[in-house]
């Protein structure tokens, strides 16, 4: 948006006295689709976007039309109201629901919108009034800070692969947990289900597997819980407040998680061949699975979506 186009919508937006906005936008909508995104008249020239959200209240579908950028492949809108001292409708519907469909007129993507705070949110307004100057004119009319929302596609772009992201490895982590687990659990069993006699021939080989599994497993636990809490949840309940509710369930369970992997690695640590208790050891290590199960679900159901568009999978080379 130039001055002049923030110029022509503020005279227009002060003749709208009895007017009914939303038969105009959805008249501007309809012409937005119907000339794949060209428009005429006082929006001629414009780059344009229709976001759709739902209606934090209504649950409704909500379209909204919206001057749209293009920085580094991803798109940015800003909740700016014409410098309204409100936030607009739209901006309140991402707040609670961050998924998000977006027409360019070109191009037709699901997202989740981000709202980054604090400095970035300020190096990316700069980089927005670089490219649009009108918004500047918008935040000076108003005390609110006007925010700036990151439209993050949600899957590859029409004709590209798909990146595998951080969400994608959570869940491969997850999996692997899921198999170290397992493997504990089918020699728990065959603890049980031996004799005597061959509990007294095979234990010292198989306690010793017991310990180093134990030790992997736990570990890779360790850090994994260490770096969702030391860094990805803090960031993501930063840019979508819809998941920070989630984001701190997962917090609370990872500490119950880490005392139920304190108790198994003892558990493990001190297992003596022929004097402790396999049937024990087994109910721990179930206890144990179906506590992770849970919590490796509940994540992957409320953070994978938001991690894969946000961010690729690390590289360990």
């Amino acid at each position: 948006m130039s001055k002049e186009q923030a110029e022509t919508w503020e005279a227009q937006s002060e003749s709208w006295a009895g007017f009914d906005v939303n038969e105009f936008q959805r008249q501007v909508i309809a012409e937005f689709r119907a000339n794949n995104g060209k428009m005429s008249g006082m929006f001629e020239g414009w780059t344009l976007a229709v976001l759709t959200t739902v209606g934090a209240r209504t649950g409704q579908r909500r379209e909204s039309i919206l001057g749209y950028l293009d920085f580094d492949g991803k798109g940015i809108v800003v909740a700016s109201s014409n410098g309204a001292d409100k936030h607009p409708a739209w901006y309140h519907n991402i707040r609670k629901n961050p998924i998000v469909t977006v027409e360019t007129g070109t191009d037709t993507y699901q997202a989740i919108a981000a709202i980054p705070p604090g400095e970035e949110r300020d190096k990316l307004f700069d980089r927005v009034i670089a490219e649009a100057p009108g918004y500047a004119d918008h935040q000076a009319k108003t005390t609110r800070e006007i925010p700036v929302v990151v439209l993050n596609r949600i899957g590859p772009k029409p004709g590209e692969e798909r990146v595998k992201g951080m969400g994608d490895w959570i869940v491969e982590v997850h999996d692997w947990l899921r198999g170290e687990l397992e493997t504990l659990r089918t020699q728990a069993d065959q603890l049980i289900d031996g004799s005597a006699d061959k509990i007294e021939r095979t234990p010292p080989d198989l306690a010793q597997q017991m310990r180093t599994h134990c030790l992997s497993f736990c570990g890779a636990l360790s850090r994994h819980h260490g770096g969702e809490d030391a860094a990805m949840f803090p960031m993501l309940a930063k840019q979508f407040p819809a998941l920070a509710p989630a984001l701190g369930q997962l917090g609370e369970e990872h500490k119950v998680v880490a005392r139920l992997q304190d108790d198994i690695k003892q558990l493990v640590d001190g297992f003596v061949p022929g004097e402790s208790d396999p049937v024990r050891l087994r109910a721990d290590l179930e206890r144990l699975a179906n506590q992770l199960e849970s919590h490796f679900r509940y994540e992957e159901e409320t953070i994978v979506t938001a991690l894969n568009a946000t961010a690729p999978a690390p590289n360990f080379g």
